[in-house]
């Protein structure tokens, strides 16, 4: 798995004219990105988090869309037990 790692970074610095390291960087920012956005998201939903608070966290879009993602859920919950 490293070596397919490595690889993978190896062909997108050469694709994208860039250091290895700055792909690195790049990954890590997007990986650590998305998994805040789940932490914020997840802390909201669970009501660890009040709203103001993720959308000052994650922004007014993600919030509204994990809302909806969530009342989506519910709704076939709700759809499948009343079936």
């Amino acid at each position: 798995m490293a070596a397919e790692i490595s690889d993978r970074v190896r062909e997108i610095a050469e694709a994208r004219g860039l250091p290895e390291s700055e792909v690195f960087e790049r990954a890590l920012e997007r990986g650590l990105e998305g998994l805040w956005d789940a932490l914020v998201l997840a802390q909201y939903l669970d009501g660890e988090l009040d709203r103001e608070g993720a959308i000052e966290r994650v922004g007014r879009t993600k919030v509204e869309r994990a809302e909806r993602e969530r009342e989506v859920v519910e709704e076939d919950v709700d759809w499948g037990l009343n079936a």
